[in-house]
């Protein structure tokens, strides 16, 4: 049996599971997985259940902990509720719209005997860090974003040639805003959450199916985090447009408009297509 073959049991499994005690509790609610979907299925405004049972497949396989079971609920085809959980480092978001996003996770212990039960965990609200500190511009920017499983045509172009645009210096041949970095994590649900964290100024992909950002899309918003379209002018997205650039939280929104319409005139005339 290959990797594949175990990962794809895995993710078969996980969302049985998922989707078994979800229908037991919640009948009337439809379900959407990446294991069931199947090519023309389509996002209803009824309440939907979302679920990605391995985000971050690739980091899985090679045994690299940034992978993720995400679980989002859409209602009227927005994100509203989001769980996200990383078992490596046991660390879970979560959000419901009105409500706020938490995470929860072990608590550092600096020497000392590892805590057990209730005392094992703290939660936090989101977000973590840069909450008193506004968006500035693309120069002091921190990037997420990933090539995707398309490297050809257009839209490797449009990727490629974008991300060198945004890490040259300005004044250079490629006359960047020269971003501080370019992370590329693996798993779209954790890129989201950790944009909510305040951790990571921006993050911006194309590809990404509804079940990959769900849940993200909800922890986001309610930490104050803005999400628009990959594509210039995207200002209204939608959940399956799989067009997405997000930026993190900021006091009174201060910057985030204007750090969407920067990181939108650096892609030029470039334009993601799926």
């Amino acid at each position: 049996m290959t990797a594949t073959d175990i990962v794809t049991e895995c993710d078969k499994a996980v969302e049985a599971i998922v989707s078994s005690r979800l229908s037991s509790l919640y009948p009337s609610f439809s379900f959407m997985g990446e294991e069931t979907y199947k090519p023309g299925d389509k996002l209803g405004p009824e309440p939907t259940f979302i679920c990605d049972p391995i985000d971050g497949t690739l980091n899985f396989v090679h045994g690299f902990p940034h992978a993720c079971i995400s679980l989002g609920l859409a209602v009227d085809r927005v994100p509203v509720v989001g769980v996200v959980y990383n078992p490596w480092f046991d660390t879970m978001y979560t959000a419901i719209k009105g409500q706020g996003a938490f995470v929860r996770s072990p608590k550092p212990t600096f020497g000392k005997p590892l805590a057990v039960g209730e005392d094992a965990h703290q939660t936090r609200r989101l977000p973590l860090v840069n909450n008193n500190i506004p968006l500035v511009s693309l120069n002091t920017a921190l990037v997420l974003s990933e090539y995707g499983a398309t490297r050809d045509g257009s839209i490797y172009d449009a990727k490629t040639e974008t991300m060198t645009k945004l890490a040259a210096a300005p004044g250079s041949k490629n006359d960047g805003p020269m971003v501080h970095g370019i992370r590329m994590m693996g798993s779209a649900a954790l890129d989201l959450c950790t944009v909510a964290t305040g951790g990571v100024d921006v993050y911006w992909e194309g590809g990404c199916w509804p079940w990959d950002v769900c849940a993200g899309w909800a922890i986001l918003t309610e930490a104050g985090g803005k999400m628009v379209g990959a594509n210039p002018g995207m200002w209204e997205n939608e959940i399956d447009s799989r067009l997405y650039l997000a930026v993190r939280p900021s006091p009174d929104d201060q910057g985030q408009k204007e750090i969407v319409e920067e990181f939108w005139a650096a892609m030029g005339n470039h334009k993601l297509d799926y």
